[in-house]
C-alpha cells in the first residue's frame, strides 16, 4: 500500500507510533508474545540479510534498496520489546531476561540506537558508511543474542 496523500500518511504515522504502547495489552497468552517478538525479529532478518548481502558483495549496491531496507529496520527495531513483559517468558528467550531486566532493556535501547544510525547511514549513500554501521548493527544483535537467546 502506497500513501501518497499527506493526511493519510500523518494518520498512518500517529498510528504506528501508538503501537509500542498498545503491544502488552493484546497477549491473551504468552505464546502470542512469542510469535510477536519472533515475527519481529524474522523480518528484520530478512532485511538485514539484504543489505547483508550488498556489504558482502554478493548483490550489488543499490542505494535506494540499501535505504528501504535500513528503514524498514530502524522501524522493526521498536516493535519486539513489548512482547518480553512480564508473563511473557518462553519461546526461545532465555529466562535470565525477566531476571537482568536493566541489563536487557540496555541491550534493546543499543540495537534500536544502532539501527537508527543504519538508517541514517543509508541515507547518505556512502556505502563504506553503511558497511560501518551495519557492522554495528549486527554487532549489537549478537551481543544480545549472546546473552539472552537460547540457540
Amino acid at each position: 500500500m502506497r500513501i501518497q496523500n499527506p493526511v493519510r500518511l500523518a494518520i498512518a504515522s500517529c498510528l504506528l507510533t501508538l503501537i509500542p504502547l498498545s503491544v502488552t495489552a493484546q497477549f491473551a497468552k504468552k505464546e502470542d508474545a512469542f510469535k510477536y517478538r519472533q515475527s519481529a525479529f524474522a523480518l528484520m532478518s530478512a532485511h538485514m540479510g539484504r543489505i547483508g548481502a550488498v556489504v558482502k558483495g554478493e548483490a550489488p549496491f543499490n542505494a535506494a534498496d540499501v535505504q528501504k531496507n535500513a528503514a524498514i529496520i530502524a522501524t522493526l527495531s521498536e516493535l519486539p520489546w513489548p512482547g518480553f513483559g512480564a508473563n511473557t517468558e518462553g519461546g526461545k528467550a532465555k529466562p535470565v531476561i525477566w531476571k537482568e531486566t536493566a541489563k536487557f532493556n540496555g541491550h534493546s535501547d543499543k540495537f534500536i540506537k544502532a539501527a537508527a544510525d543504519l538508517n541514517a547511514a543509508a541515507k547518505t549513500g556512502n556505502l563504506d558508511q553503511v558497511k560501518k554501521a551495519f557492522g554495528a548493527t549486527g554487532q549489537a544483535c549478537k551481543a544480545c543474542h549472546d546473552d539472552y537467546r537460547d540457540k
